[in-house]
Parts: C-alpha cells; structure tokens; sequence
C-alpha cells in the first residue's frame, strides 16, 4: 500500500506520515523545500521523539518525497497511491489543488481503484475545501468521474506539534496524545486500515469540539501570553490571569458545544483538563507567536474565537472570557507575521473600532462588538497596572 502525503513537515512527519507508516503504507511525501526532499530520500527514515517524561524514540523507516514543483513526478505517484493525504495548512490547500487535479484527471482515465483524499488540517472541512479547489481544475466529464472514484472525507486532527530545531534535520518531537477523526459517509472503497484513526460517522461534533476547545484555547492563552510579554505557551499559563482566562473561555464553548451536541458536561470537563494539561507540558517548550500566527485567519467569523462568541451570544449567554482572547489577538503585533502586520497597519490608517469589524463580521451594533472593545480598554489598564509593579 502507498500513501501519497502532501507536506513533509514536522507534523507531516511526526504524526501523519509516522502513523501512515505504522499502519503498514509506504509513504511518499510531497514538499516543495528541495534541502528536505533530499534528506529524506538520502536516508529513507527518521526518528520521532513523544516530548514526556518517558521520551520514547519512534523509527520511522520505507519513506521517500518528491519535489511538489514537479508536477509530472507528482502525478505518476498518484496514478497508483492508495491513499492521498495533506498537512500543508489551510491556506495551502489551494495552492496544490491544481497539481492533484491533473493527477486524478490521469488517474481516473487509467485507474478506477477507489481513492480517498484526506486533508488533515486544521480547518472545518477541509477535505471538502480541497475538493473545491480541485473541481476549479477539473473539466466537467473528468468531475463526473472523480465523483464515482475518489472520496474527500472531512477529518479532525489534533497533535501538538511545536516550533523545534534539531541537529538532525528530519527529527521531530510531538506530544504523546494524538486524536485523528474521519468522516465515514465520505469515503469511497473500502475504509484505509489505519491504526489510530477513528471513523465516525458524523464528524462536525468531533470537529467542533476539537476547534472551539483545543484551538481556542491555545489561541486565547497565546494571544494573552504575548501580550504580557510571555514566550512560551507553558510560561504563559502559570499566570493566574492567563490560566484562569484560558479555562473559563473553554467553560463558555463547552456550554455551547454541550448544547449543540449532547456532550455531557462530565465528558466535557474531563476533556478541559486534558487540554490544559497539554498546554502546560514542560517538555513542549511551543512559543506563542507560533501558536498565534496568523490572526487574521483565526479572527474569522466562523474560526475559534469568533464562532463560538456569537454563537453563545445567540443562545443568550455572554462570552466575556472569548472576547477578552479576541481583543488580545487585535493586539498581537509580531513583526514577523505578515497577518499580524496588516491588522496592525489597518488598526493605525482606519481604527480599531472599524478594523475590529473588517475581520470579525461582527457589526458595530452587535453586543460583542461592544464587549470586545472594552476588553481592549481593560487589557491596556491591567498591563498599564503590571508595569508599574514591576518598576
């Protein structure tokens, strides 16, 4: 069996493609930086390391890559992959969209073996936006015959994988918990043997659950961190400000998620203490502007700070702990994230007030509009207060 895997990085590495290879693929990734396509196939293995007290070394061997900028090498794999599955981020997805389509636009023309496309990333739905992309390159006959021979399940991913450097190139270091949901009703063929992988058949709970908690919550203790002058994620949350912020945003989505989807509240606080937990492991040294990158994207209407605020302001709860996390991303001006940089940039020319609607959807009207502002207004006073003690 062969596995096809879009973006050889370190979570490509550490967690798809080492579960891939466990289950038995040969996995073949897909990068477009030459230095790693190169290590990878000069050595074909590299060792993952479960960042815990235990520090087990994991051998991943039978590997190889091929450059993504060659798209006619990109096709052959695919024309007798098993499985295709990417880990290259949200905003990539459409950028490898064309090169895929022309291998399916081969493939289905000589090979009619089911296929299953996954994108494991962190997005809701995912796979189906590749799909759209894809279809963007697709003539019409040769969609109608992917739509018999290929699948585009959604799935949930979740694995810390955070920023690191090693001597050796190909080393990478995960946390011990790994959690990858499939959506079943989207498949094609038989389901991929793939130990670790669950396959539910509904997967916008699991998907919200993982988004809304996990992601939120990172994302609320990385946008606070930073603003207080914190570098790690786990420095970060021994601030009692911080912690307690972080947990009572995660009591507010677990009220909307427990309402939407039956979660019971007992499951849900077992699974905020893993969270958490997770977030404050020492042997995962994640830094926040890492965690934070990309506001702009995490500041959208339906991702993990703003989705959930207005959707519990519809239930007729008031996110108070979501919008204090939305009004420190509004003030994450790392200089080295161009999102970062043009929030900023549209704060100085148009003001925060109308900045803060641009990229949230939510109008001046609205009470989180409102509450987002003076959340702002508390952060600058509570730093403003923090710096006099430290003088």
């Amino acid at each position: 069996m062969k596995a096809l895997h879009f973006g050889a990085g370190n979570i490509g590495r550490g967690f798809i493609g080492a579960l891939l290879s466990r289950a038995g693929y040969e996995v073949c990734f897909v990068d477009v930086v030459s230095e790693l396509v190169d290590e990878i196939n000069r050595r074909q293995e590299y060792t993952v390391e479960i960042a815990d007290a235990g520090n087990e070394q994991i051998h991943v061997s039978g590997v190889r890559a091929i450059n993504g900028q060659d798209a006619n090498a990109v096709v052959a794999e695919m024309l007798d992959a098993n499985l295709v599955t990417t880990a290259v981020g949200p905003n990539v997805l459409k950028l490898i969209a064309p090169t895929i389509a022309k291998g399916l636009a081969e493939r289905v023309n000589k090979n009619v073996q089911p296929l299953n496309i996954i994108a494991c990333e962190n997005a809701i739905g995912g796979s189906s936006m590749l799909k759209e992309y894809v279809y963007q390159h697709l003539s019409e006959a040769d969609q109608r015959k992917v739509d018999e021979l290929v699948g585009f399940p959604n799935a949930a991913v979740d694995r810390i994988v955070p920023l690191q450097k090693h001597e050796d190139k190909l080393r990478v270091a995960v946390e011990p918990f790994f959690e990858w949901v499939v959506e079943r009703a989207n498949m094609v063929g038989e389901v991929p043997p793939i130990e670790g992988v669950d396959y539910v058949p509904n997967l916008e709970p699991y998907i919200e659950r993982k988004l809304y908690t996990v992601n939120t919550g990172h994302a609320t203790a990385a946008y606070l961190g930073y603003y207080f002058g914190y570098k790690a994620i786990a420095a970060a949350l021994r601030d009692e400000f911080i912690q307690n912020t972080t947990k009572q945003a995660l009591m507010e989505t677990s009220h909307l998620l427990t309402t939407k989807y039956h979660f019971s509240s007992e499951q849900q606080e077992r699974y905020i203490e893993k969270i958490m937990n997770r977030f404050s492991n020492p042997y995962l040294s994640d830094v926040v502007t890492r965690i934070g990158r990309s506001p702009i994207r995490k500041l959208g209407p339906n991702d993990r700070l703003v989705g959930p605020a207005v959707q519990l302001l519809n239930l007729g709860v008031t996110p108070e702990h979501l919008c204090i996390g939305i009004a420190a991303a509004f003030q994450f001006n790392y200089e080295y994230d161009e999102e970062a940089v043009q929030i900023q940039k549209d704060i100085k020319e148009k003001g925060l007030a109308e900045t803060i609607a641009l990229y949230t959807g939510i109008g001046s009207d609205s009470p989180l509009f409102s509450l987002i502002m003076e959340k702002v207004k508390m952060l600058n006073a509570l730093r403003a207060d923090r710096s006099k003690y430290m003088k």
